[in-house]
């Protein structure tokens, strides 16, 4: 049983303890470590060159049982682990492995650390201190992969940043609302930018700094130097800003907006129907973005500046054309690939409202702007790819189990990525990270010498972690769950309420009694150190919320419960299948873990079945004219809760087995044991509230 937060204890962890299986011996074509050999690194070795050599120093003797020295000079003749920079392709590392001498070769000293995570990655998968003998050479094929914390909202401590190295990752990104501010507050973004340096990561900015200003104004390039100018100043280290239309609105000339703040778009009441400046592509859009691009790069042209134009991938290609046409040539276009994806399901039009893995498949916005902007001549395309491993599918657990699936999506991205030149990669949003099969698949995907059989290294990746006994079932598992997906149901009722905070989502009885003719809306208890979201992004009195591509929720509500009750059942397949596998684990506690994880999100689909029925009663529970009716939809309402209970508590075990389910780093703890407890507090207050209702049928 964890403490809430005791994951963390487990994540710093980065080189695992006991990887080697003493029973293997190694071939003969393999080269074997033992601690009659030494790791050397020349005089005056750059500082990366000296933490790639002293970090795998300390995975051999933590992972593998094998302490070796560690010289600075000349290498000896044999028995000798060399590290060096040397003339490379770009983003390449090189390995040479002899019988005598294994010989770690980079482009740059960020390769060569590169290079010497892959060796650990070579040996762990070998579960020992063994190395094919011959020479390769692996260049990135991604120029950027960036990443947000996995241990809370923009927190970078050192033994982070070396598992976002580890992990494959190229950057870190840092939510950024002004000098020395992100959404912690006060932050030394300098320290964090010199010590992602030093393990090998660059840092981008998602920018948060507002700038209510139409470049044709008379001060506008004043005013723009005064935000980007100040902002970008102190910091001649950063690689990158993201810029994100929905915190960029601008007073736009363009008819079709409302040329105003989307919380300024509303007249004593009546809202404006037009959408605001930052959810549209407007005609001077291009100009406003360029006006901030030359405050930036007046400060440091070498900084890219980067444009999500998600905000409006729901308009038309023709309109999103227009804007690609004039959009400045220095700026990156960053597009998502699966928000938008329009799925018609039994006849209805159900698109994927927010990131999510059952698109495995783009969706219409991300294929079409990729292809046009490529034709058009964009050279800079970046992507909200989620390979981290994790969407707000389930937004409070460290990773989605379904690699096969992700599997897809890669393959996808790479055939993109080649034909279109989409290269740079957002891997996550700030629901953060946790290592998982996935950063593994990304490596070699996305690498030019990487593995082709990508099924067969998803076995030896089940293997490695559960071992050879347990590997086929877990495999297995991976594959039901990845299926599974094939039938999520992914509304933004949903993604902002059971999706999200899993089977502490509430329950409110809709007919409202009340003395004080309050809301029936409350507010989901969180800490008031999320002082990111928080509560904000949970939305607890269900109901549809309606979007002009979607069919509405009445008609769509039963097909998904049906939809959903497919996917709990190949669900549970994949959690009998990961059964079998534990007591046949050589790892038990990873095969709990995933246990514990699986449960938690097969009650989440549960919570999500039984909150769609419970929507559905109110709604006819209310449109009644005669008592005993309504008392049978009562009595229906009232077991239906029940049943939510039980759920309930089938849950404690799981978030007691691992603490950093339930948790999500900008809103903190939504599904602990404190929530699911006030959960049933709230249920029990629900069925006070039935019976009072049964009461007034009777008066």
């Amino acid at each position: 049983m964890e403490k809430n937060y005791e994951f963390l204890k487990r994540f710093q962890v980065i080189h695992k303890p006991n990887r080697r299986d003493g029973s293997l011996m190694p071939k003969s074509t393999e080269t074997a470590i033992d601690e009659s050999w030494c790791l050397t690194i020349p005089k005056n070795a750059p500082k990366l060159v000296e933490r790639a050599a002293t970090d795998f120093q300390d995975y051999l003797r933590v992972s593998m049982g094998v302490s070796l020295v560690l010289r600075e000079g000349n290498a000896p003749a044999d028995k000798c682990i060399y590290y060096a920079v040397g003339k490379l392709p770009e983003n390449s590392f090189k390995l040479a492995v002899t019988s005598k001498r294994i010989t770690v070769t980079g482009c740059d000293a960020r390769q060569v650390f590169r290079g010497s995570i892959h060796l650990e990655d070579l040996m762990n998968l070998r579960r020992a201190p063994y190395l094919k003998q011959g020479s390769s050479t692996r260049t990135a094929l991604t120029r950027m992969r960036s990443i947000h914390s996995g241990s809370g909202m923009d927190d970078f401590p050192d033994w982070q940043l070396n598992a976002i190295a580890h992990a494959g990752f190229t950057a870190i990104d840092l939510f950024v609302c002004g000098v020395d501010v992100t959404t912690k507050g006060f932050c030394n973004i300098n320290d964090i930018i010199e010590r992602a340096e030093s393990f090998g990561l660059d840092v981008v900015f998602y920018n948060y700094v507002t700038s209510f200003k139409h470049p044709d104004d008379a001060d506008a390039e004043e005013f723009f130097d005064s935000v980007y100018g100040t902002l970008m100043r102190p910091y001649p280290k950063v690689k990158a800003i993201h810029l994100v239309g929905e915190s960029l609105e601008f007073p736009s000339k363009d008819p079709h907006t409302t040329g105003k703040r989307w919380r300024e778009s509303i007249h004593y009441g009546i809202r404006d129907t037009r959408p605001s400046p930052g959810w549209y592509p407007c005609s001077d859009y291009p100009q406003y973005i360029q006006s901030i691009c030359k405050a930036i790069h007046k400060v440091n042209p070498n900084v890219e500046v980067i444009f999500n134009t998600y905000n409006w991938g729901w308009q038309s290609l023709e309109m999103r054309k227009k804007f690609l046409e004039t959009m400045p040539r220095e700026v990156t276009l960053h597009i998502t690939y699966d928000i938008f994806k329009q799925n018609i399901i039994d006849g209805l039009h159900c698109p994927t409202m927010d990131y999510s893995i059952s698109a495995a498949e783009p969706g219409y916005y991300f294929t079409s702007e990729a292809e046009t902007a490529a034709a058009l001549g964009i050279k800079n395309i970046r992507v909200t790819s989620n390979l981290a491993g994790l969407t707000w599918d389930f937004g409070a657990v460290p990773y989605i189990p379904v690699p096969q699936r992700w599997i897809t999506r890669m393959l996808t991205l790479k055939k993109y990525l080649q034909e279109c030149g989409v290269n740079s990669f957002y891997d996550n949003h700030h629901y953060g990270w946790w290592p998982n099969p996935c950063n593994d698949l990304a490596k070699e995907i996305f690498s030019s010498d990487g593995r082709t059989d990508l099924h067969a290294f998803l076995l030896e990746l089940a293997e490695r972690d559960y071992g050879e006994k347990a590997a086929d079932d877990i495999y297995a598992t991976w594959q039901y769950w990845s299926t599974a997906m094939d039938f999520y149901v992914g509304t933004n009722e949903d993604q902002y309420g059971p999706w999200r905070v899993g089977p502490a989502y509430p329950f409110i009885f809709q007919p409202n009694i009340t003395r004080t003719m309050g809301s029936r809306d409350l507010e989901f208890p969180t800490s008031p150190y999320a002082r990111h979201k928080g509560s904000s992004i949970v939305k607890c009195l269900y109901q549809p919320y309606e979007n002009i591509n979607q069919t509405p929720g009445p008609i769509r509500y039963p097909k998904e419960i049906k939809r959903l009750s497919k996917m709990l059942k190949l669900w549970e397949t994949g959690l009998e299948t990961l059964k079998k596998a534990l007591p046949k684990a050589d790892n038990q506690e990873n095969a709990g873990l995933l246990y514990a994880m699986g449960k938690y999100m097969r009650n989440s689909i549960v919570t999500t079945i039984h909150i769609k029925q419970w929507w559905l009663l109110n709604m006819k529970l209310q449109t009644q004219d005669n008592s005993k009716d309504m008392l049978t939809i009562l009595s229906q309402i009232e077991k239906l809760a029940k049943k939510e209970a039980e759920n309930v508590k089938d849950t404690f075990d799981a978030v007691q087995a691992d603490s950093r389910l339930g948790w999500e780093p900008s809103m903190e703890y939504v599904c602990d044991e404190w929530h699911l407890n006030w959960k049933l507090k709230q249920l029990e207050s629900t069925l006070r509230e039935i019976e009072q209702y049964k009461g007034m049928l009777k008066l």
